[in-house]
């Protein structure tokens, strides 16, 4: 059924149809709204891609209002906008989408679709279409509730904040192509997607800022992936990152990115794993 749906909604943008004259954005764009068809007929998608950053940000708000963030110059909102938009980012984008590629390539959607004109890049960027947007205004809905209700005020440097979320969605996108590459089935990526969403939330500041943590632990933990991320969207808001620090930031969260995008072109399964 989703491989019907997905083929009969890319005819003549992406299947090659002859004659037709298409172009990358124009074949992306109709794989993307194929795909969100059945993203809107997944209700185990949509709860993690919709549902759970919408609520666990709520859950978490008690615990940062235990914590004594005053002591490092945060406040409770300052925390809670971040670890919000992380949430977002690993079960909006991250874990949905190594469901998503996971459940295609089973289906021999994939298969399928590089036979047509669609390129592989195109392949993948045009299925993630759907989820990058939803999580992309799930942030903007998330940071706008979170000003009016705990009061923030606007970001002092939002374009740290843009350049963080932007680098957030890219990464945990092709983080979760690789990530799909190891899962087997649709149902084992809960199990697949578990050690980056576990880690990323305890060690990446989402649940807690690192410089609550000792030094050496906060020095080590800057270094994975979703650090950051976080590091410049909280900076976006207190602008209490110096140049130094705000390029280092960026330089590892592109480094996280290339790397993945690398593993992806390398070792992307295309063909089902029985």
């Amino acid at each position: 059924m989703s491989g019907d749906i997905v083929n009969s909604g890319t005819v003549g943008a992406a299947s090659g149809v002859r004659g037709a004259v298409t172009s990358p954005a124009s074949r992306m764009a109709a794989l993307a709204r194929a795909e969100l068809t059945l993203l809107g007929r997944s209700k185990s998608t949509l709860v993690t891609a919709v549902l759970i950053p919408l609520v666990l940000p709520l859950s978490f708000a008690n615990v940062i209002d235990d914590m004594d963030v005053e002591d490092i110059g945060l406040t409770t909102g300052l925390v809670l906008v971040p670890a919000a938009i992380g949430f977002s980012l690993l079960f909006g984008v991250y874990s949905a989408l190594t469901a998503i590629y996971t459940a295609r390539r089973e289906e021999l959607v994939l298969k399928r679709l590089r036979i047509g004109e669609l390129r592989d890049g195109e392949i993948l960027g045009g299925s993630a279409l759907p989820v990058l947007t939803t999580a992309l205004v799930q942030s903007l809905v998330l940071v706008a509730a979170s000003t009016v209700v705990l009061d923030i005020p606007a970001p002092k440097v939002p374009q740290l904040a843009a350049v963080g979320l932007l680098l957030g969605l890219v990464m945990c996108a092709a983080l979760g192509a690789v990530t799909a590459a190891l899962t087997r089935s649709v149902e084992s990526a809960q199990v697949t997607t578990a050690p980056f969403v576990m880690v990323s939330m305890m060690g990446s500041g989402v649940t807690f800022p690192l410089e609550m943590l000792p030094d050496r632990a906060a020095t080590l933990c800057a270094l994975l992936p979703l650090s950051p991320v976080i590091t410049l969207i909280r900076g976006g808001w207190t602008a209490d990152l110096s140049a130094y620090e705000a390029l280092g930031a960026i330089s590892t969260g592109l480094a996280w990115t290339v790397l993945a995008v690398f593993a992806v072109r390398r070792w992307f399964r295309w063909e089902p794993r029985r």
